[in-house]
């Protein structure tokens, strides 16, 4: 138990480092204050501009990454290593940790982003070929309805679907459905937008439905 509790803090702590704040304050500006108010890459490319997006994109996927292919199989000296079977929880643990810190980083007040750039950093570190159904899925989405928020969501079903598919076994299985969860969670203002009609749209990927600002 307490190898869990060492990675998932130190994960949780890595997570709460949220780019667009960290660059927002560089400027003198807080993110959370401009456009959607996210503190995301899209919110970050339309209020700071392109080169601020792709780096605060890039270090939100950073953290992911270090979370389950660095810490997560980490080996702990034998006074706090955890049993195998426990162990096995690891990934699933640091994963959904370094999510929640970014989401609500203990840095900035506990209002970050949406955790999907985090999320897809974290999929790359388990196992790359996972992250092809999610962005099979979110440009499909993007695609069709111009929707970034419902892409994220939509991709963040694939994967909990694939790996349930795939028999990943449960604390994988766990985690696809908890982040499916957090990810829904964290859009709610996006589906409430969409069901009024209200959520904008990406007009370069955006071909068929209703077209809107």
């Amino acid at each position: 138990m307490i190898e869990l509790l060492v990675k998932g803090g130190l994960c949780y702590l890595a997570g709460s480092i949220v780019a667009s704040l960290a660059l927002g304050r560089l400027r003198g500006v807080d993110i959370r204050t401009l456009g959607s108010g996210n503190a995301g890459a899209t919110n970050a490319m339309r209020t700071l501009g392109k080169k601020i997006a792709i780096l605060v994109f890039a270090i939100d996927l950073l953290k992911g990454w270090v979370a389950t292919a660095l810490i997560a199989p980490w080996v702990l000296p034998a006074p706090v290593a955890a049993p195998a079977e426990l162990s096995s929880w690891s990934v699933t643990v640091c994963a959904l940790a370094v999510m929640l810190g970014h989401v609500y980083p203990i840095w900035y007040g506990f209002r970050g982003g949406k955790g999907m750039a985090t999320l897809l950093g974290c999929v790359l570190g388990i196992n790359a070929w996972l992250v092809v159904p999610m962005v099979l899925a979110w440009l499909a989405t993007l695609i069709l309805t111009g929707f970034v928020s419902l892409g994220s969501m939509l991709a963040s079903a694939a994967l909990a679907a694939t790996l349930a598919t795939l028999r990943a076994g449960a604390p994988l299985v766990t985690f696809g459905v908890l982040a499916l969860l957090l990810i829904a969670f964290t859009h709610r203002s996006n589906i409430t937008r969409m069901r009024a009609g209200t959520e904008s749209r990406a007009r370069r990927l955006w071909l068929f439905g209703t077209r809107r600002a």
